[in-house]
């Protein structure tokens, strides 16, 4: 089976509360879980202003503010990412997805043997999390994705090293929210939090891993095409500057 295609794995590996169509476009509430969960997006090339301030009404009905997820490479997406900047959107959070075969990671010797799956997660994966940003906002998307997912946990020495987040869409494994503690980095653990998504989603029948990384992020994007895996898409925010 080929992968589904970016956006609907991001979707439904990573789900907002709730979503509805409004127009030509999607309406997502976010609960205050971040701006994947929480961004409007067109999914109709055609559109009139009034769609839009309808659009914006009904995302500051639910307290967020007018956010959308640009799309560059799908239909009409420059068009109204043009329109967005002119009506005083900005530009954010440039990102990059990246997938590989799972037969492709495994190729490589990593040793995952300090590395384990958890579910639910442990409290000291909820407090890395909470460190790093990601608060219980953003951690109960984790708790809303159905099929299987895990917590995947490294351990440096006697203390929690890293942690991530892996569910499973269709034939793909998307891994989300790796975070390595601080005074851990640059000693290959977030390698192996890869390496063990990748063992552990094909014991769920998956063939391939994929995830999204911030374009700012440069050694997590080296480290990502080290291990095989390619370029599979690319997407950026329209966020309203505040009123």
């Amino acid at each position: 089976m080929m992968a589904p295609p970016l956006p609907e794995a991001l979707a439904r590996s990573w789900p907002s509360a709730r979503s509805f169509a409004l127009g030509p476009f999607a309406i997502c509430s976010g609960m205050g879980g971040g701006k994947r969960v929480s961004a409007g997006s067109l999914t109709c090339a055609q559109w009139q202003p009034d769609d839009l301030i309808a659009a914006e009404g009904a995302m500051r009905d639910l307290g967020q503010t007018p956010l959308f997820v640009i799309w560059p490479h799908m239909p009409a997406q420059a068009d109204f990412d043009q329109a967005l900047a002119q009506r005083g959107y900005d530009k954010v959070d440039p990102c990059t997805g990246y997938i590989a075969s799972i037969a492709e990671i495994l190729k490589q010797d990593v040793d995952i043997s300090t590395t384990y799956c958890v579910w639910p997660p442990l409290a000291i994966c909820d407090d890395l999390w909470q460190s790093a940003g990601i608060t219980a906002a953003r951690r109960a998307v984790m708790a809303r994705a159905r099929g299987a997912k895990t917590a995947i946990m490294v351990r440096g020495g006697d203390h929690l090293a890293g942690v991530c987040f892996v569910a499973v869409v269709g034939d793909t494994a998307m891994l989300h929210a790796a975070e390595v503690a601080p005074d851990q980095r640059r000693q290959g653990f977030a390698q192996k939090m890869v390496a063990r998504a990748a063992v552990w989603a094909a014991q769920q029948g998956a063939v391939n891993l994929g995830l999204v990384v911030t374009v700012s992020n440069t050694p997590a994007r080296a480290l990502y095409a080290k291990m095989g895996m390619r370029v599979w898409g690319a997407y950026h925010y329209r966020q309203l500057r505040q009123e």
